[in-house]
């Protein structure tokens, strides 16, 4: 199959696959005498494999480990538990960021309880102050939420 088939097979577009392939997450394909890119089904499940483990946020260099658990069934499977269990951590940091950034935000809109001008803005106002380099009610909320 042509690329754009394989595209519209996985749902993935022509350009990633391209960076896919050229990363190595995906065989490279055979090409017809024209020079056109040539897939077979084995790409298609390469590719979706990586689209799956791309949407639970897992990096290309994991991927890349795990294909090649993938390509070697013998191998014990430690590595791979070890392997998300350091993902499963990054996702807890990320967590713990996010709702450090929502009290910073959350402590940022009480500036601005009521809707008025720019000018008199608590939140724009606290932004710009910040800018120059005064405290940050944002950031001084965060500091009591860590």
């Amino acid at each position: 199959m042509l690329i754009g088939e394989l595209a519209k097979e996985t749902g993935c577009d022509t350009e990633t696959i391209r960076f896919y392939e050229k990363e190595g997450l995906i065989d490279a394909p055979g090409r017809s005498a024209s020079g056109y890119r040539r897939y077979r089904p084995e790409h298609a499940g390469q590719l979706n494999f990586v689209l799956h483990c791309r949407s639970l946020g897992i990096s290309l260099a994991e991927i890349r480990t795990l294909s090649a658990f993938r390509r070697d069934p013998t191998l014990a499977c430690e590595d791979i538990n070890n392997l998300i269990d350091g993902h499963i951590a990054q996702v807890h940091q990320q967590i713990e960021t996010l709702k450090r950034l929502e009290h910073q935000l959350q402590a940022l809109r009480q500036r601005c309880a009521e809707a008025s001008d720019a000018g008199h803005c608590g939140i724009l106002q606290t932004l710009v102050q910040a800018a120059q380099g005064e405290g940050c009610v944002c950031h001084q909320e965060a500091e009591r939420h860590p």
